[in-house]
């Protein structure tokens, strides 16, 4: 499990040097969660009081839409699982967070948060940096979604996240993109004729 713990160290060493001490505090201070595929960790109508790093697997954030699912995020290794909107205002969340995969987590609560500012101040820093790289990915998702068509949006995830494709069932895509599946299958098919292969992916 130490390596795999260590993801999060080093994801904190990618925004600012780490000393042993502080890399120690952080590993002694994380408390791991495995989760089969399917478990919820978070329910829409609840009030989201934990964060998530993900070490392995795929947790998808969904809203209920006219009686539908509608996937609006898929977090993947080294990705925060953050509500952040209701965690600071206390109030219920409006979507769903469900392991897609075997997925392994470090859960993260205020308190823990709190006790590793108490000990080291210059996490509070750092926090502040992680979450502003967080707002600026989600902004930048939200924004494409006013912007692009829906084959722009697949060709950016085709560039920036290929494996995620590969990883979740086709319906899920097409919804996270904003469009039917078979609209998606047109997509991919107008691609193809353009020389731009798909990416190969789950049908189900």
């Amino acid at each position: 499990m130490l390596p795999l713990k260590n993801r999060l160290v080093d994801y904190f060493r990618r925004i600012a040097p780490l000393s042993d001490e502080e890399a120690r505090a952080i590993l002694d201070s994380m408390v791991v969660k495995r989760c089969p595929k399917g478990t919820h960790l978070l329910m829409a109508g609840q009030v989201s009081t934990e964060a998530y790093f993900v070490l392995q697997g795929c947790v998808r954030q969904y809203s209920i839409v006219d009686g539908e699912e509608r996937s609006n995020g898929f977090f993947t290794e080294d990705d925060w699982v953050l509500s952040i909107h209701s965690m600071m205002n206390q109030t219920p969340a409006d979507h769903f967070w469900v392991c897609a995969e075997d997925t392994t987590v470090v859960v993260g609560t205020e308190q823990r948060e709190g006790d590793l500012y108490r000990r080291f101040p210059r996490f509070e820093s750092i926090s502040r940096q992680v979450m502003q790289k967080v707002l600026a990915e989600q902004q930048e998702w939200f924004a494409s979604y006013l912007r692009d068509t829906p084959e722009q949006r697949y060709l950016k995830l085709s560039k920036t996240r290929p494996g995620l494709l590969q990883r979740i069932p086709q319906y899920q895509l097409a919804s996270y993109i904003g469009v039917k599946p078979e609209s998606l299958s047109r997509i991919r098919k107008r691609l193809a004729t353009r020389g731009q292969p798909a990416t190969p992916r789950r049908k189900a």
